[in-house]
């Protein structure tokens, strides 16, 4: 007996039914998009390393220790499986000189890669909805930006979602805050775990984000970076929060709150539930001015945010909110497998009316009798089964019956009328 081959740990299959939320969600967001006037863009899944040890920075967890990265065989190129999907937006948009003729409003759906332990919500294969708003400057694209993801819960019906932002101002600004963090840090340089004290002179800012309970206390106290923000960084944040309480969308500011990544600058944001453990954060991001610079772009400004899906559709399942399995709309029950030429020519008429049709075929050589298509057509959930029999063809009918409501009986309808049948009931589904 040849062994079976099992999926990759931590990389998971989406089979159906399950299939039909992610559609369904990919469906709410591709509108949200289109009425903010956003534009797909898709990128390759396998990138150059340097593109993310340059663009995310090389002391980061994801390039220090979560990328897939390997040697290509053929010409010894160094790849890796794309951890996060902004760098590839920037590069695509540095390579085919996006921003020649101004700013690109931008957004992807896809999988990434990164190497952690598996657990709920977090998978070694997971799924990123992102926006990206390229070579725009200014605190009203923040808020625009933010708007676009609060518009997404309440256009799933999310609750219980809410919003955390900061500030990180800009280079200088940060530089003396990390002076003065270091120095506060060495000072209880005791009490610091071994993750902290590796991160001490490499990238202390990280360390504010610990979820070390022996550290909070210390973290709580530690030098904040808002204090180090100069007049323009102050006021940028200040519009932002006047543009979002304009909105009546209800935030906090978190000081700790520094993103995972080295390229952000100014704004930073995320959306947090409560409802999926220790795995809250559905959606983070902000602004990251220097990246398509850094990349080998013309200076231009860049805000952006990525979602979870995984996250997302376990916090819609949690709350109730997702939609009930897609049934089909016919199921055809076929007397005489002879007959099956003329009833594909009637299904297909069905389908371009519109309809969701379920062809019976049964999964042995023999064909199944009425009574076992009459079952099967039950359990699909159709709301019609539409009765294909000898008779019924001979004489230019089809048989009709309800599954839905007991009380109405069969009758026939002619197959001159099914096109005609079948756009008055698509008319009554949508």
């Amino acid at each position: 007996m040849v062994d079976k081959i099992s999926a990759v740990k931590g990389m998971n299959d989406v089979l159906p039914p399950q299939s039909a939320d992610w559609e369904w969600l990919e469906g709410v967001v591709r509108d949200l998009m289109r009425r903010h006037a956003y534009q797909n863009l898709r990128t390759p899944i396998v990138e150059p390393t340097g593109l993310f040890v340059r663009g995310l920075g090389e002391v980061t967890d994801i390039v220090e220790k979560e990328m897939y990265s390997f040697t290509d065989r053929l010409n010894g190129e160094e790849l890796t499986l794309r951890p996060e999907n902004t760098a590839g937006v920037v590069r695509a948009s540095i390579e085919h000189s996006m921003l020649y003729e101004g700013g690109k409003r931008l957004y992807y759906m896809g999988p990434m890669f990164r190497h952690e332990r598996p657990q709920r919500g977090r998978y070694r294969q997971f799924h990123q909805i992102g926006a990206e708003a390229l070579g725009f400057a200014g605190p009203e694209v923040d808020a625009e930006i933010i708007l676009l993801a609060h518009h997404l819960w309440q256009a799933l019906g999310l609750v219980d979602v809410r919003l955390e932002i900061n500030s990180l101002g800009q280079l200088p600004e940060r530089q003396a805050h990390r002076s003065a963090l270091i120095a506060y840090l060495e000072q209880h340089e005791s009490q610091l775990d071994a993750d902290a004290k590796r991160r001490l002179h490499t990238n202390p800012l990280r360390i504010l984000d610990t979820k070390n309970p022996d550290l909070q206390t210390l973290v709580n106290a530690a030098p904040k970076l808002m204090d180090f923000l100069g007049e323009e960084s102050l006021a940028h944040f200040n519009r932002l929060r006047q543009m979002l309480d304009a909105s009546q969308v209800a935030y906090r500011i978190n000081p700790r709150l520094v993103r995972g990544m080295d390229y952000y600058n100014l704004t930073v944001f995320e959306f947090i539930t409560d409802s999926l453990g220790s795995q809250g954060t559905i959606c983070g991001g902000g602004r990251y001015d220097t990246l398509i610079e850094q990349l080998g772009g013309k200076p231009a400004p860049a805000i952006g945010w990525a979602m979870g899906v995984e996250r997302v559709i376990e916090l819609l399942r949690e709350q109730g909110l997702l939609p009930s399995t897609p049934k089909p709309d016919v199921y055809a029950i076929i007397g005489d497998a002879t007959d099956l030429p003329q009833v594909l020519v009637h299904l297909q008429t069905l389908r371009r009316a519109g309809l969701s049709v379920q062809m019976h075929a049964s999964p042995r050589l023999e064909w199944s009798g009425m009574k076992a298509q009459f079952k099967k057509a039950d359990a699909s959930g159709a709301t019609y089964a539409l009765i294909f029999g000898p008779q019924e063809l001979a004489q230019g009918m089809v048989g009709r019956k309800s599954l839905r409501d007991a009380s109405a009986e069969q009758d026939t309808l002619a197959l001159s009328a099914l096109a005609s049948w079948a756009s008055d009931l698509q008319s009554r589904v949508l």
